[in-house]
Formats: structure tokens, sequence, C-alpha cells
């Protein structure tokens, strides 16, 4: 079993491994693309776009289970790629990765960190979404992922940025990478402009 803690969404985070019902971590000696590459793959989240170490995502606990991991790349999953049967290391030294299928967002242009228009980060860029579907319950889900509480308005903006993404939400979801999305086609964003929000709350 392989999971990643620590990050914004389930791609991006601390690399911990299950061995014999406890969760340890990997040591970053070594660790590098082709090694993050293999995670990626194993938690259907695409590629690695960066292969963090110094414990990027916070010290772990438990035992810690890799050190001077080699994958190839080709591997299905980590525990195949060769590595150190003793380490050396401690929690201040966990690896971590960040996967091509990640997903973060912000608000920029707006008053604070809760208003403005809404842009996504995924594939290593920056995006905007299309307000084709931008109703209610996506803005919901947006304003309390960001702790922004609720929304009071959902203004539309210029599309500046490479990128385009549509969210379509049945339901309240914990994330909008939880809901149904799509990237890039130009279909449903066909004379739609960057959706926006302003919640209710304060942000940074």
């Amino acid at each position: 079993a392989l999971r990643l803690a620590g990050g914004r969404s389930r791609c991006e985070g601390r690399v911990e491994l299950e061995q014999e019902g406890m969760w340890g971590t990997v040591c970053d000696d070594g660790w590098d693309i082709p090694d993050a590459d293999v995670v990626c793959r194993q938690l259907r989240c695409g590629h690695a776009v960066r292969a963090p170490g110094g414990a990027a995502f916070g010290r772990g606990h438990g035992p810690i289970l890799r050190d001077e991991v080699g994958c190839e790349g080709h591997e299905r999953d980590l525990w195949e790629c060769p590595a150190a049967p003793e380490h050396d290391c401690s929690h201040k030294e966990d690896a971590g990765v960040v996967c091509s299928e990640h997903q973060e967002w912000r608000l920029s242009g707006g008053r604070d960190g809760c208003a403005g228009r809404v842009e996504v980060f995924f594939r290593d860029t920056w995006s905007t979404v299309c307000n084709s579907t931008w109703y209610r319950t996506e803005a919901t889900v947006l304003c309390r992922t960001l702790g922004c509480g609720d929304v009071l308005q959902r203004p539309a903006f210029g599309h500046t940025l490479p990128g385009k993404m549509v969210y379509q939400c049945g339901s309240l979801q914990p994330s909008l990478a939880q809901c149904d999305w799509t990237f890039n086609k130009s279909a449903p964003c066909y004379q739609s402009w960057a959706a926006g929000v302003v919640c209710n709350g304060a942000g940074s």
C-alpha cells in the first residue's frame, strides 16, 4: 500500500508505504524524478513534476522503510525498485512527490485570497476556469476548500492564461478535483468567460 500525506491533494505529498500494518516513510537520499514517476503512476496521478526531499510536506512518523531508492521509472510499484537494506536517515529527510494530476486553486485580483478570478494549478501550469458550468455548487466547493466560507457572488473575468478547465459538481464534493472536470477541451468553453468568485470569508 502506498499513499501521499501532507499535500493539498491526493496527488501531492510525503511518500508513505505500509509494511506489516505500519505506515512508514522513504528517505530522500538518491530520491529523484524516476522514483517519483513510479509513485505517481502507481497512484494513477499521471507523471512526476517534482521530487522534493527534506520533508517538504512535513515530517512523517513510524519506520523509514526505504533509502537510496533507485527506480528506473518503468517499475509497477515502489517495492520493485532497488533500495538500501539499512538507512542512516531521520524524518527530516522524508521524500515527497508532486504529480501532474495534482490540482490546487487560488483566487487572483480580488481584495484578498477569498475573492477574485479562479485559477487552477494543473499539469505544472496555472489555468483559468470556464464559467459555462460555474454555478453555485462549484463556487461553494471552492470557497469551502480555500477556508473562505460561502459564496456571495460569481463575477466573470477574461481568459488570459494558457489553459482552460471546466468543472461540474453534481453535489458538494470535498474539492473540485473530485467533481467531473475536463481540461483544454474547446467545446464546453466556447464563448465562456473566466469564472470568478467572491466568498464571504476573509483570506490572508
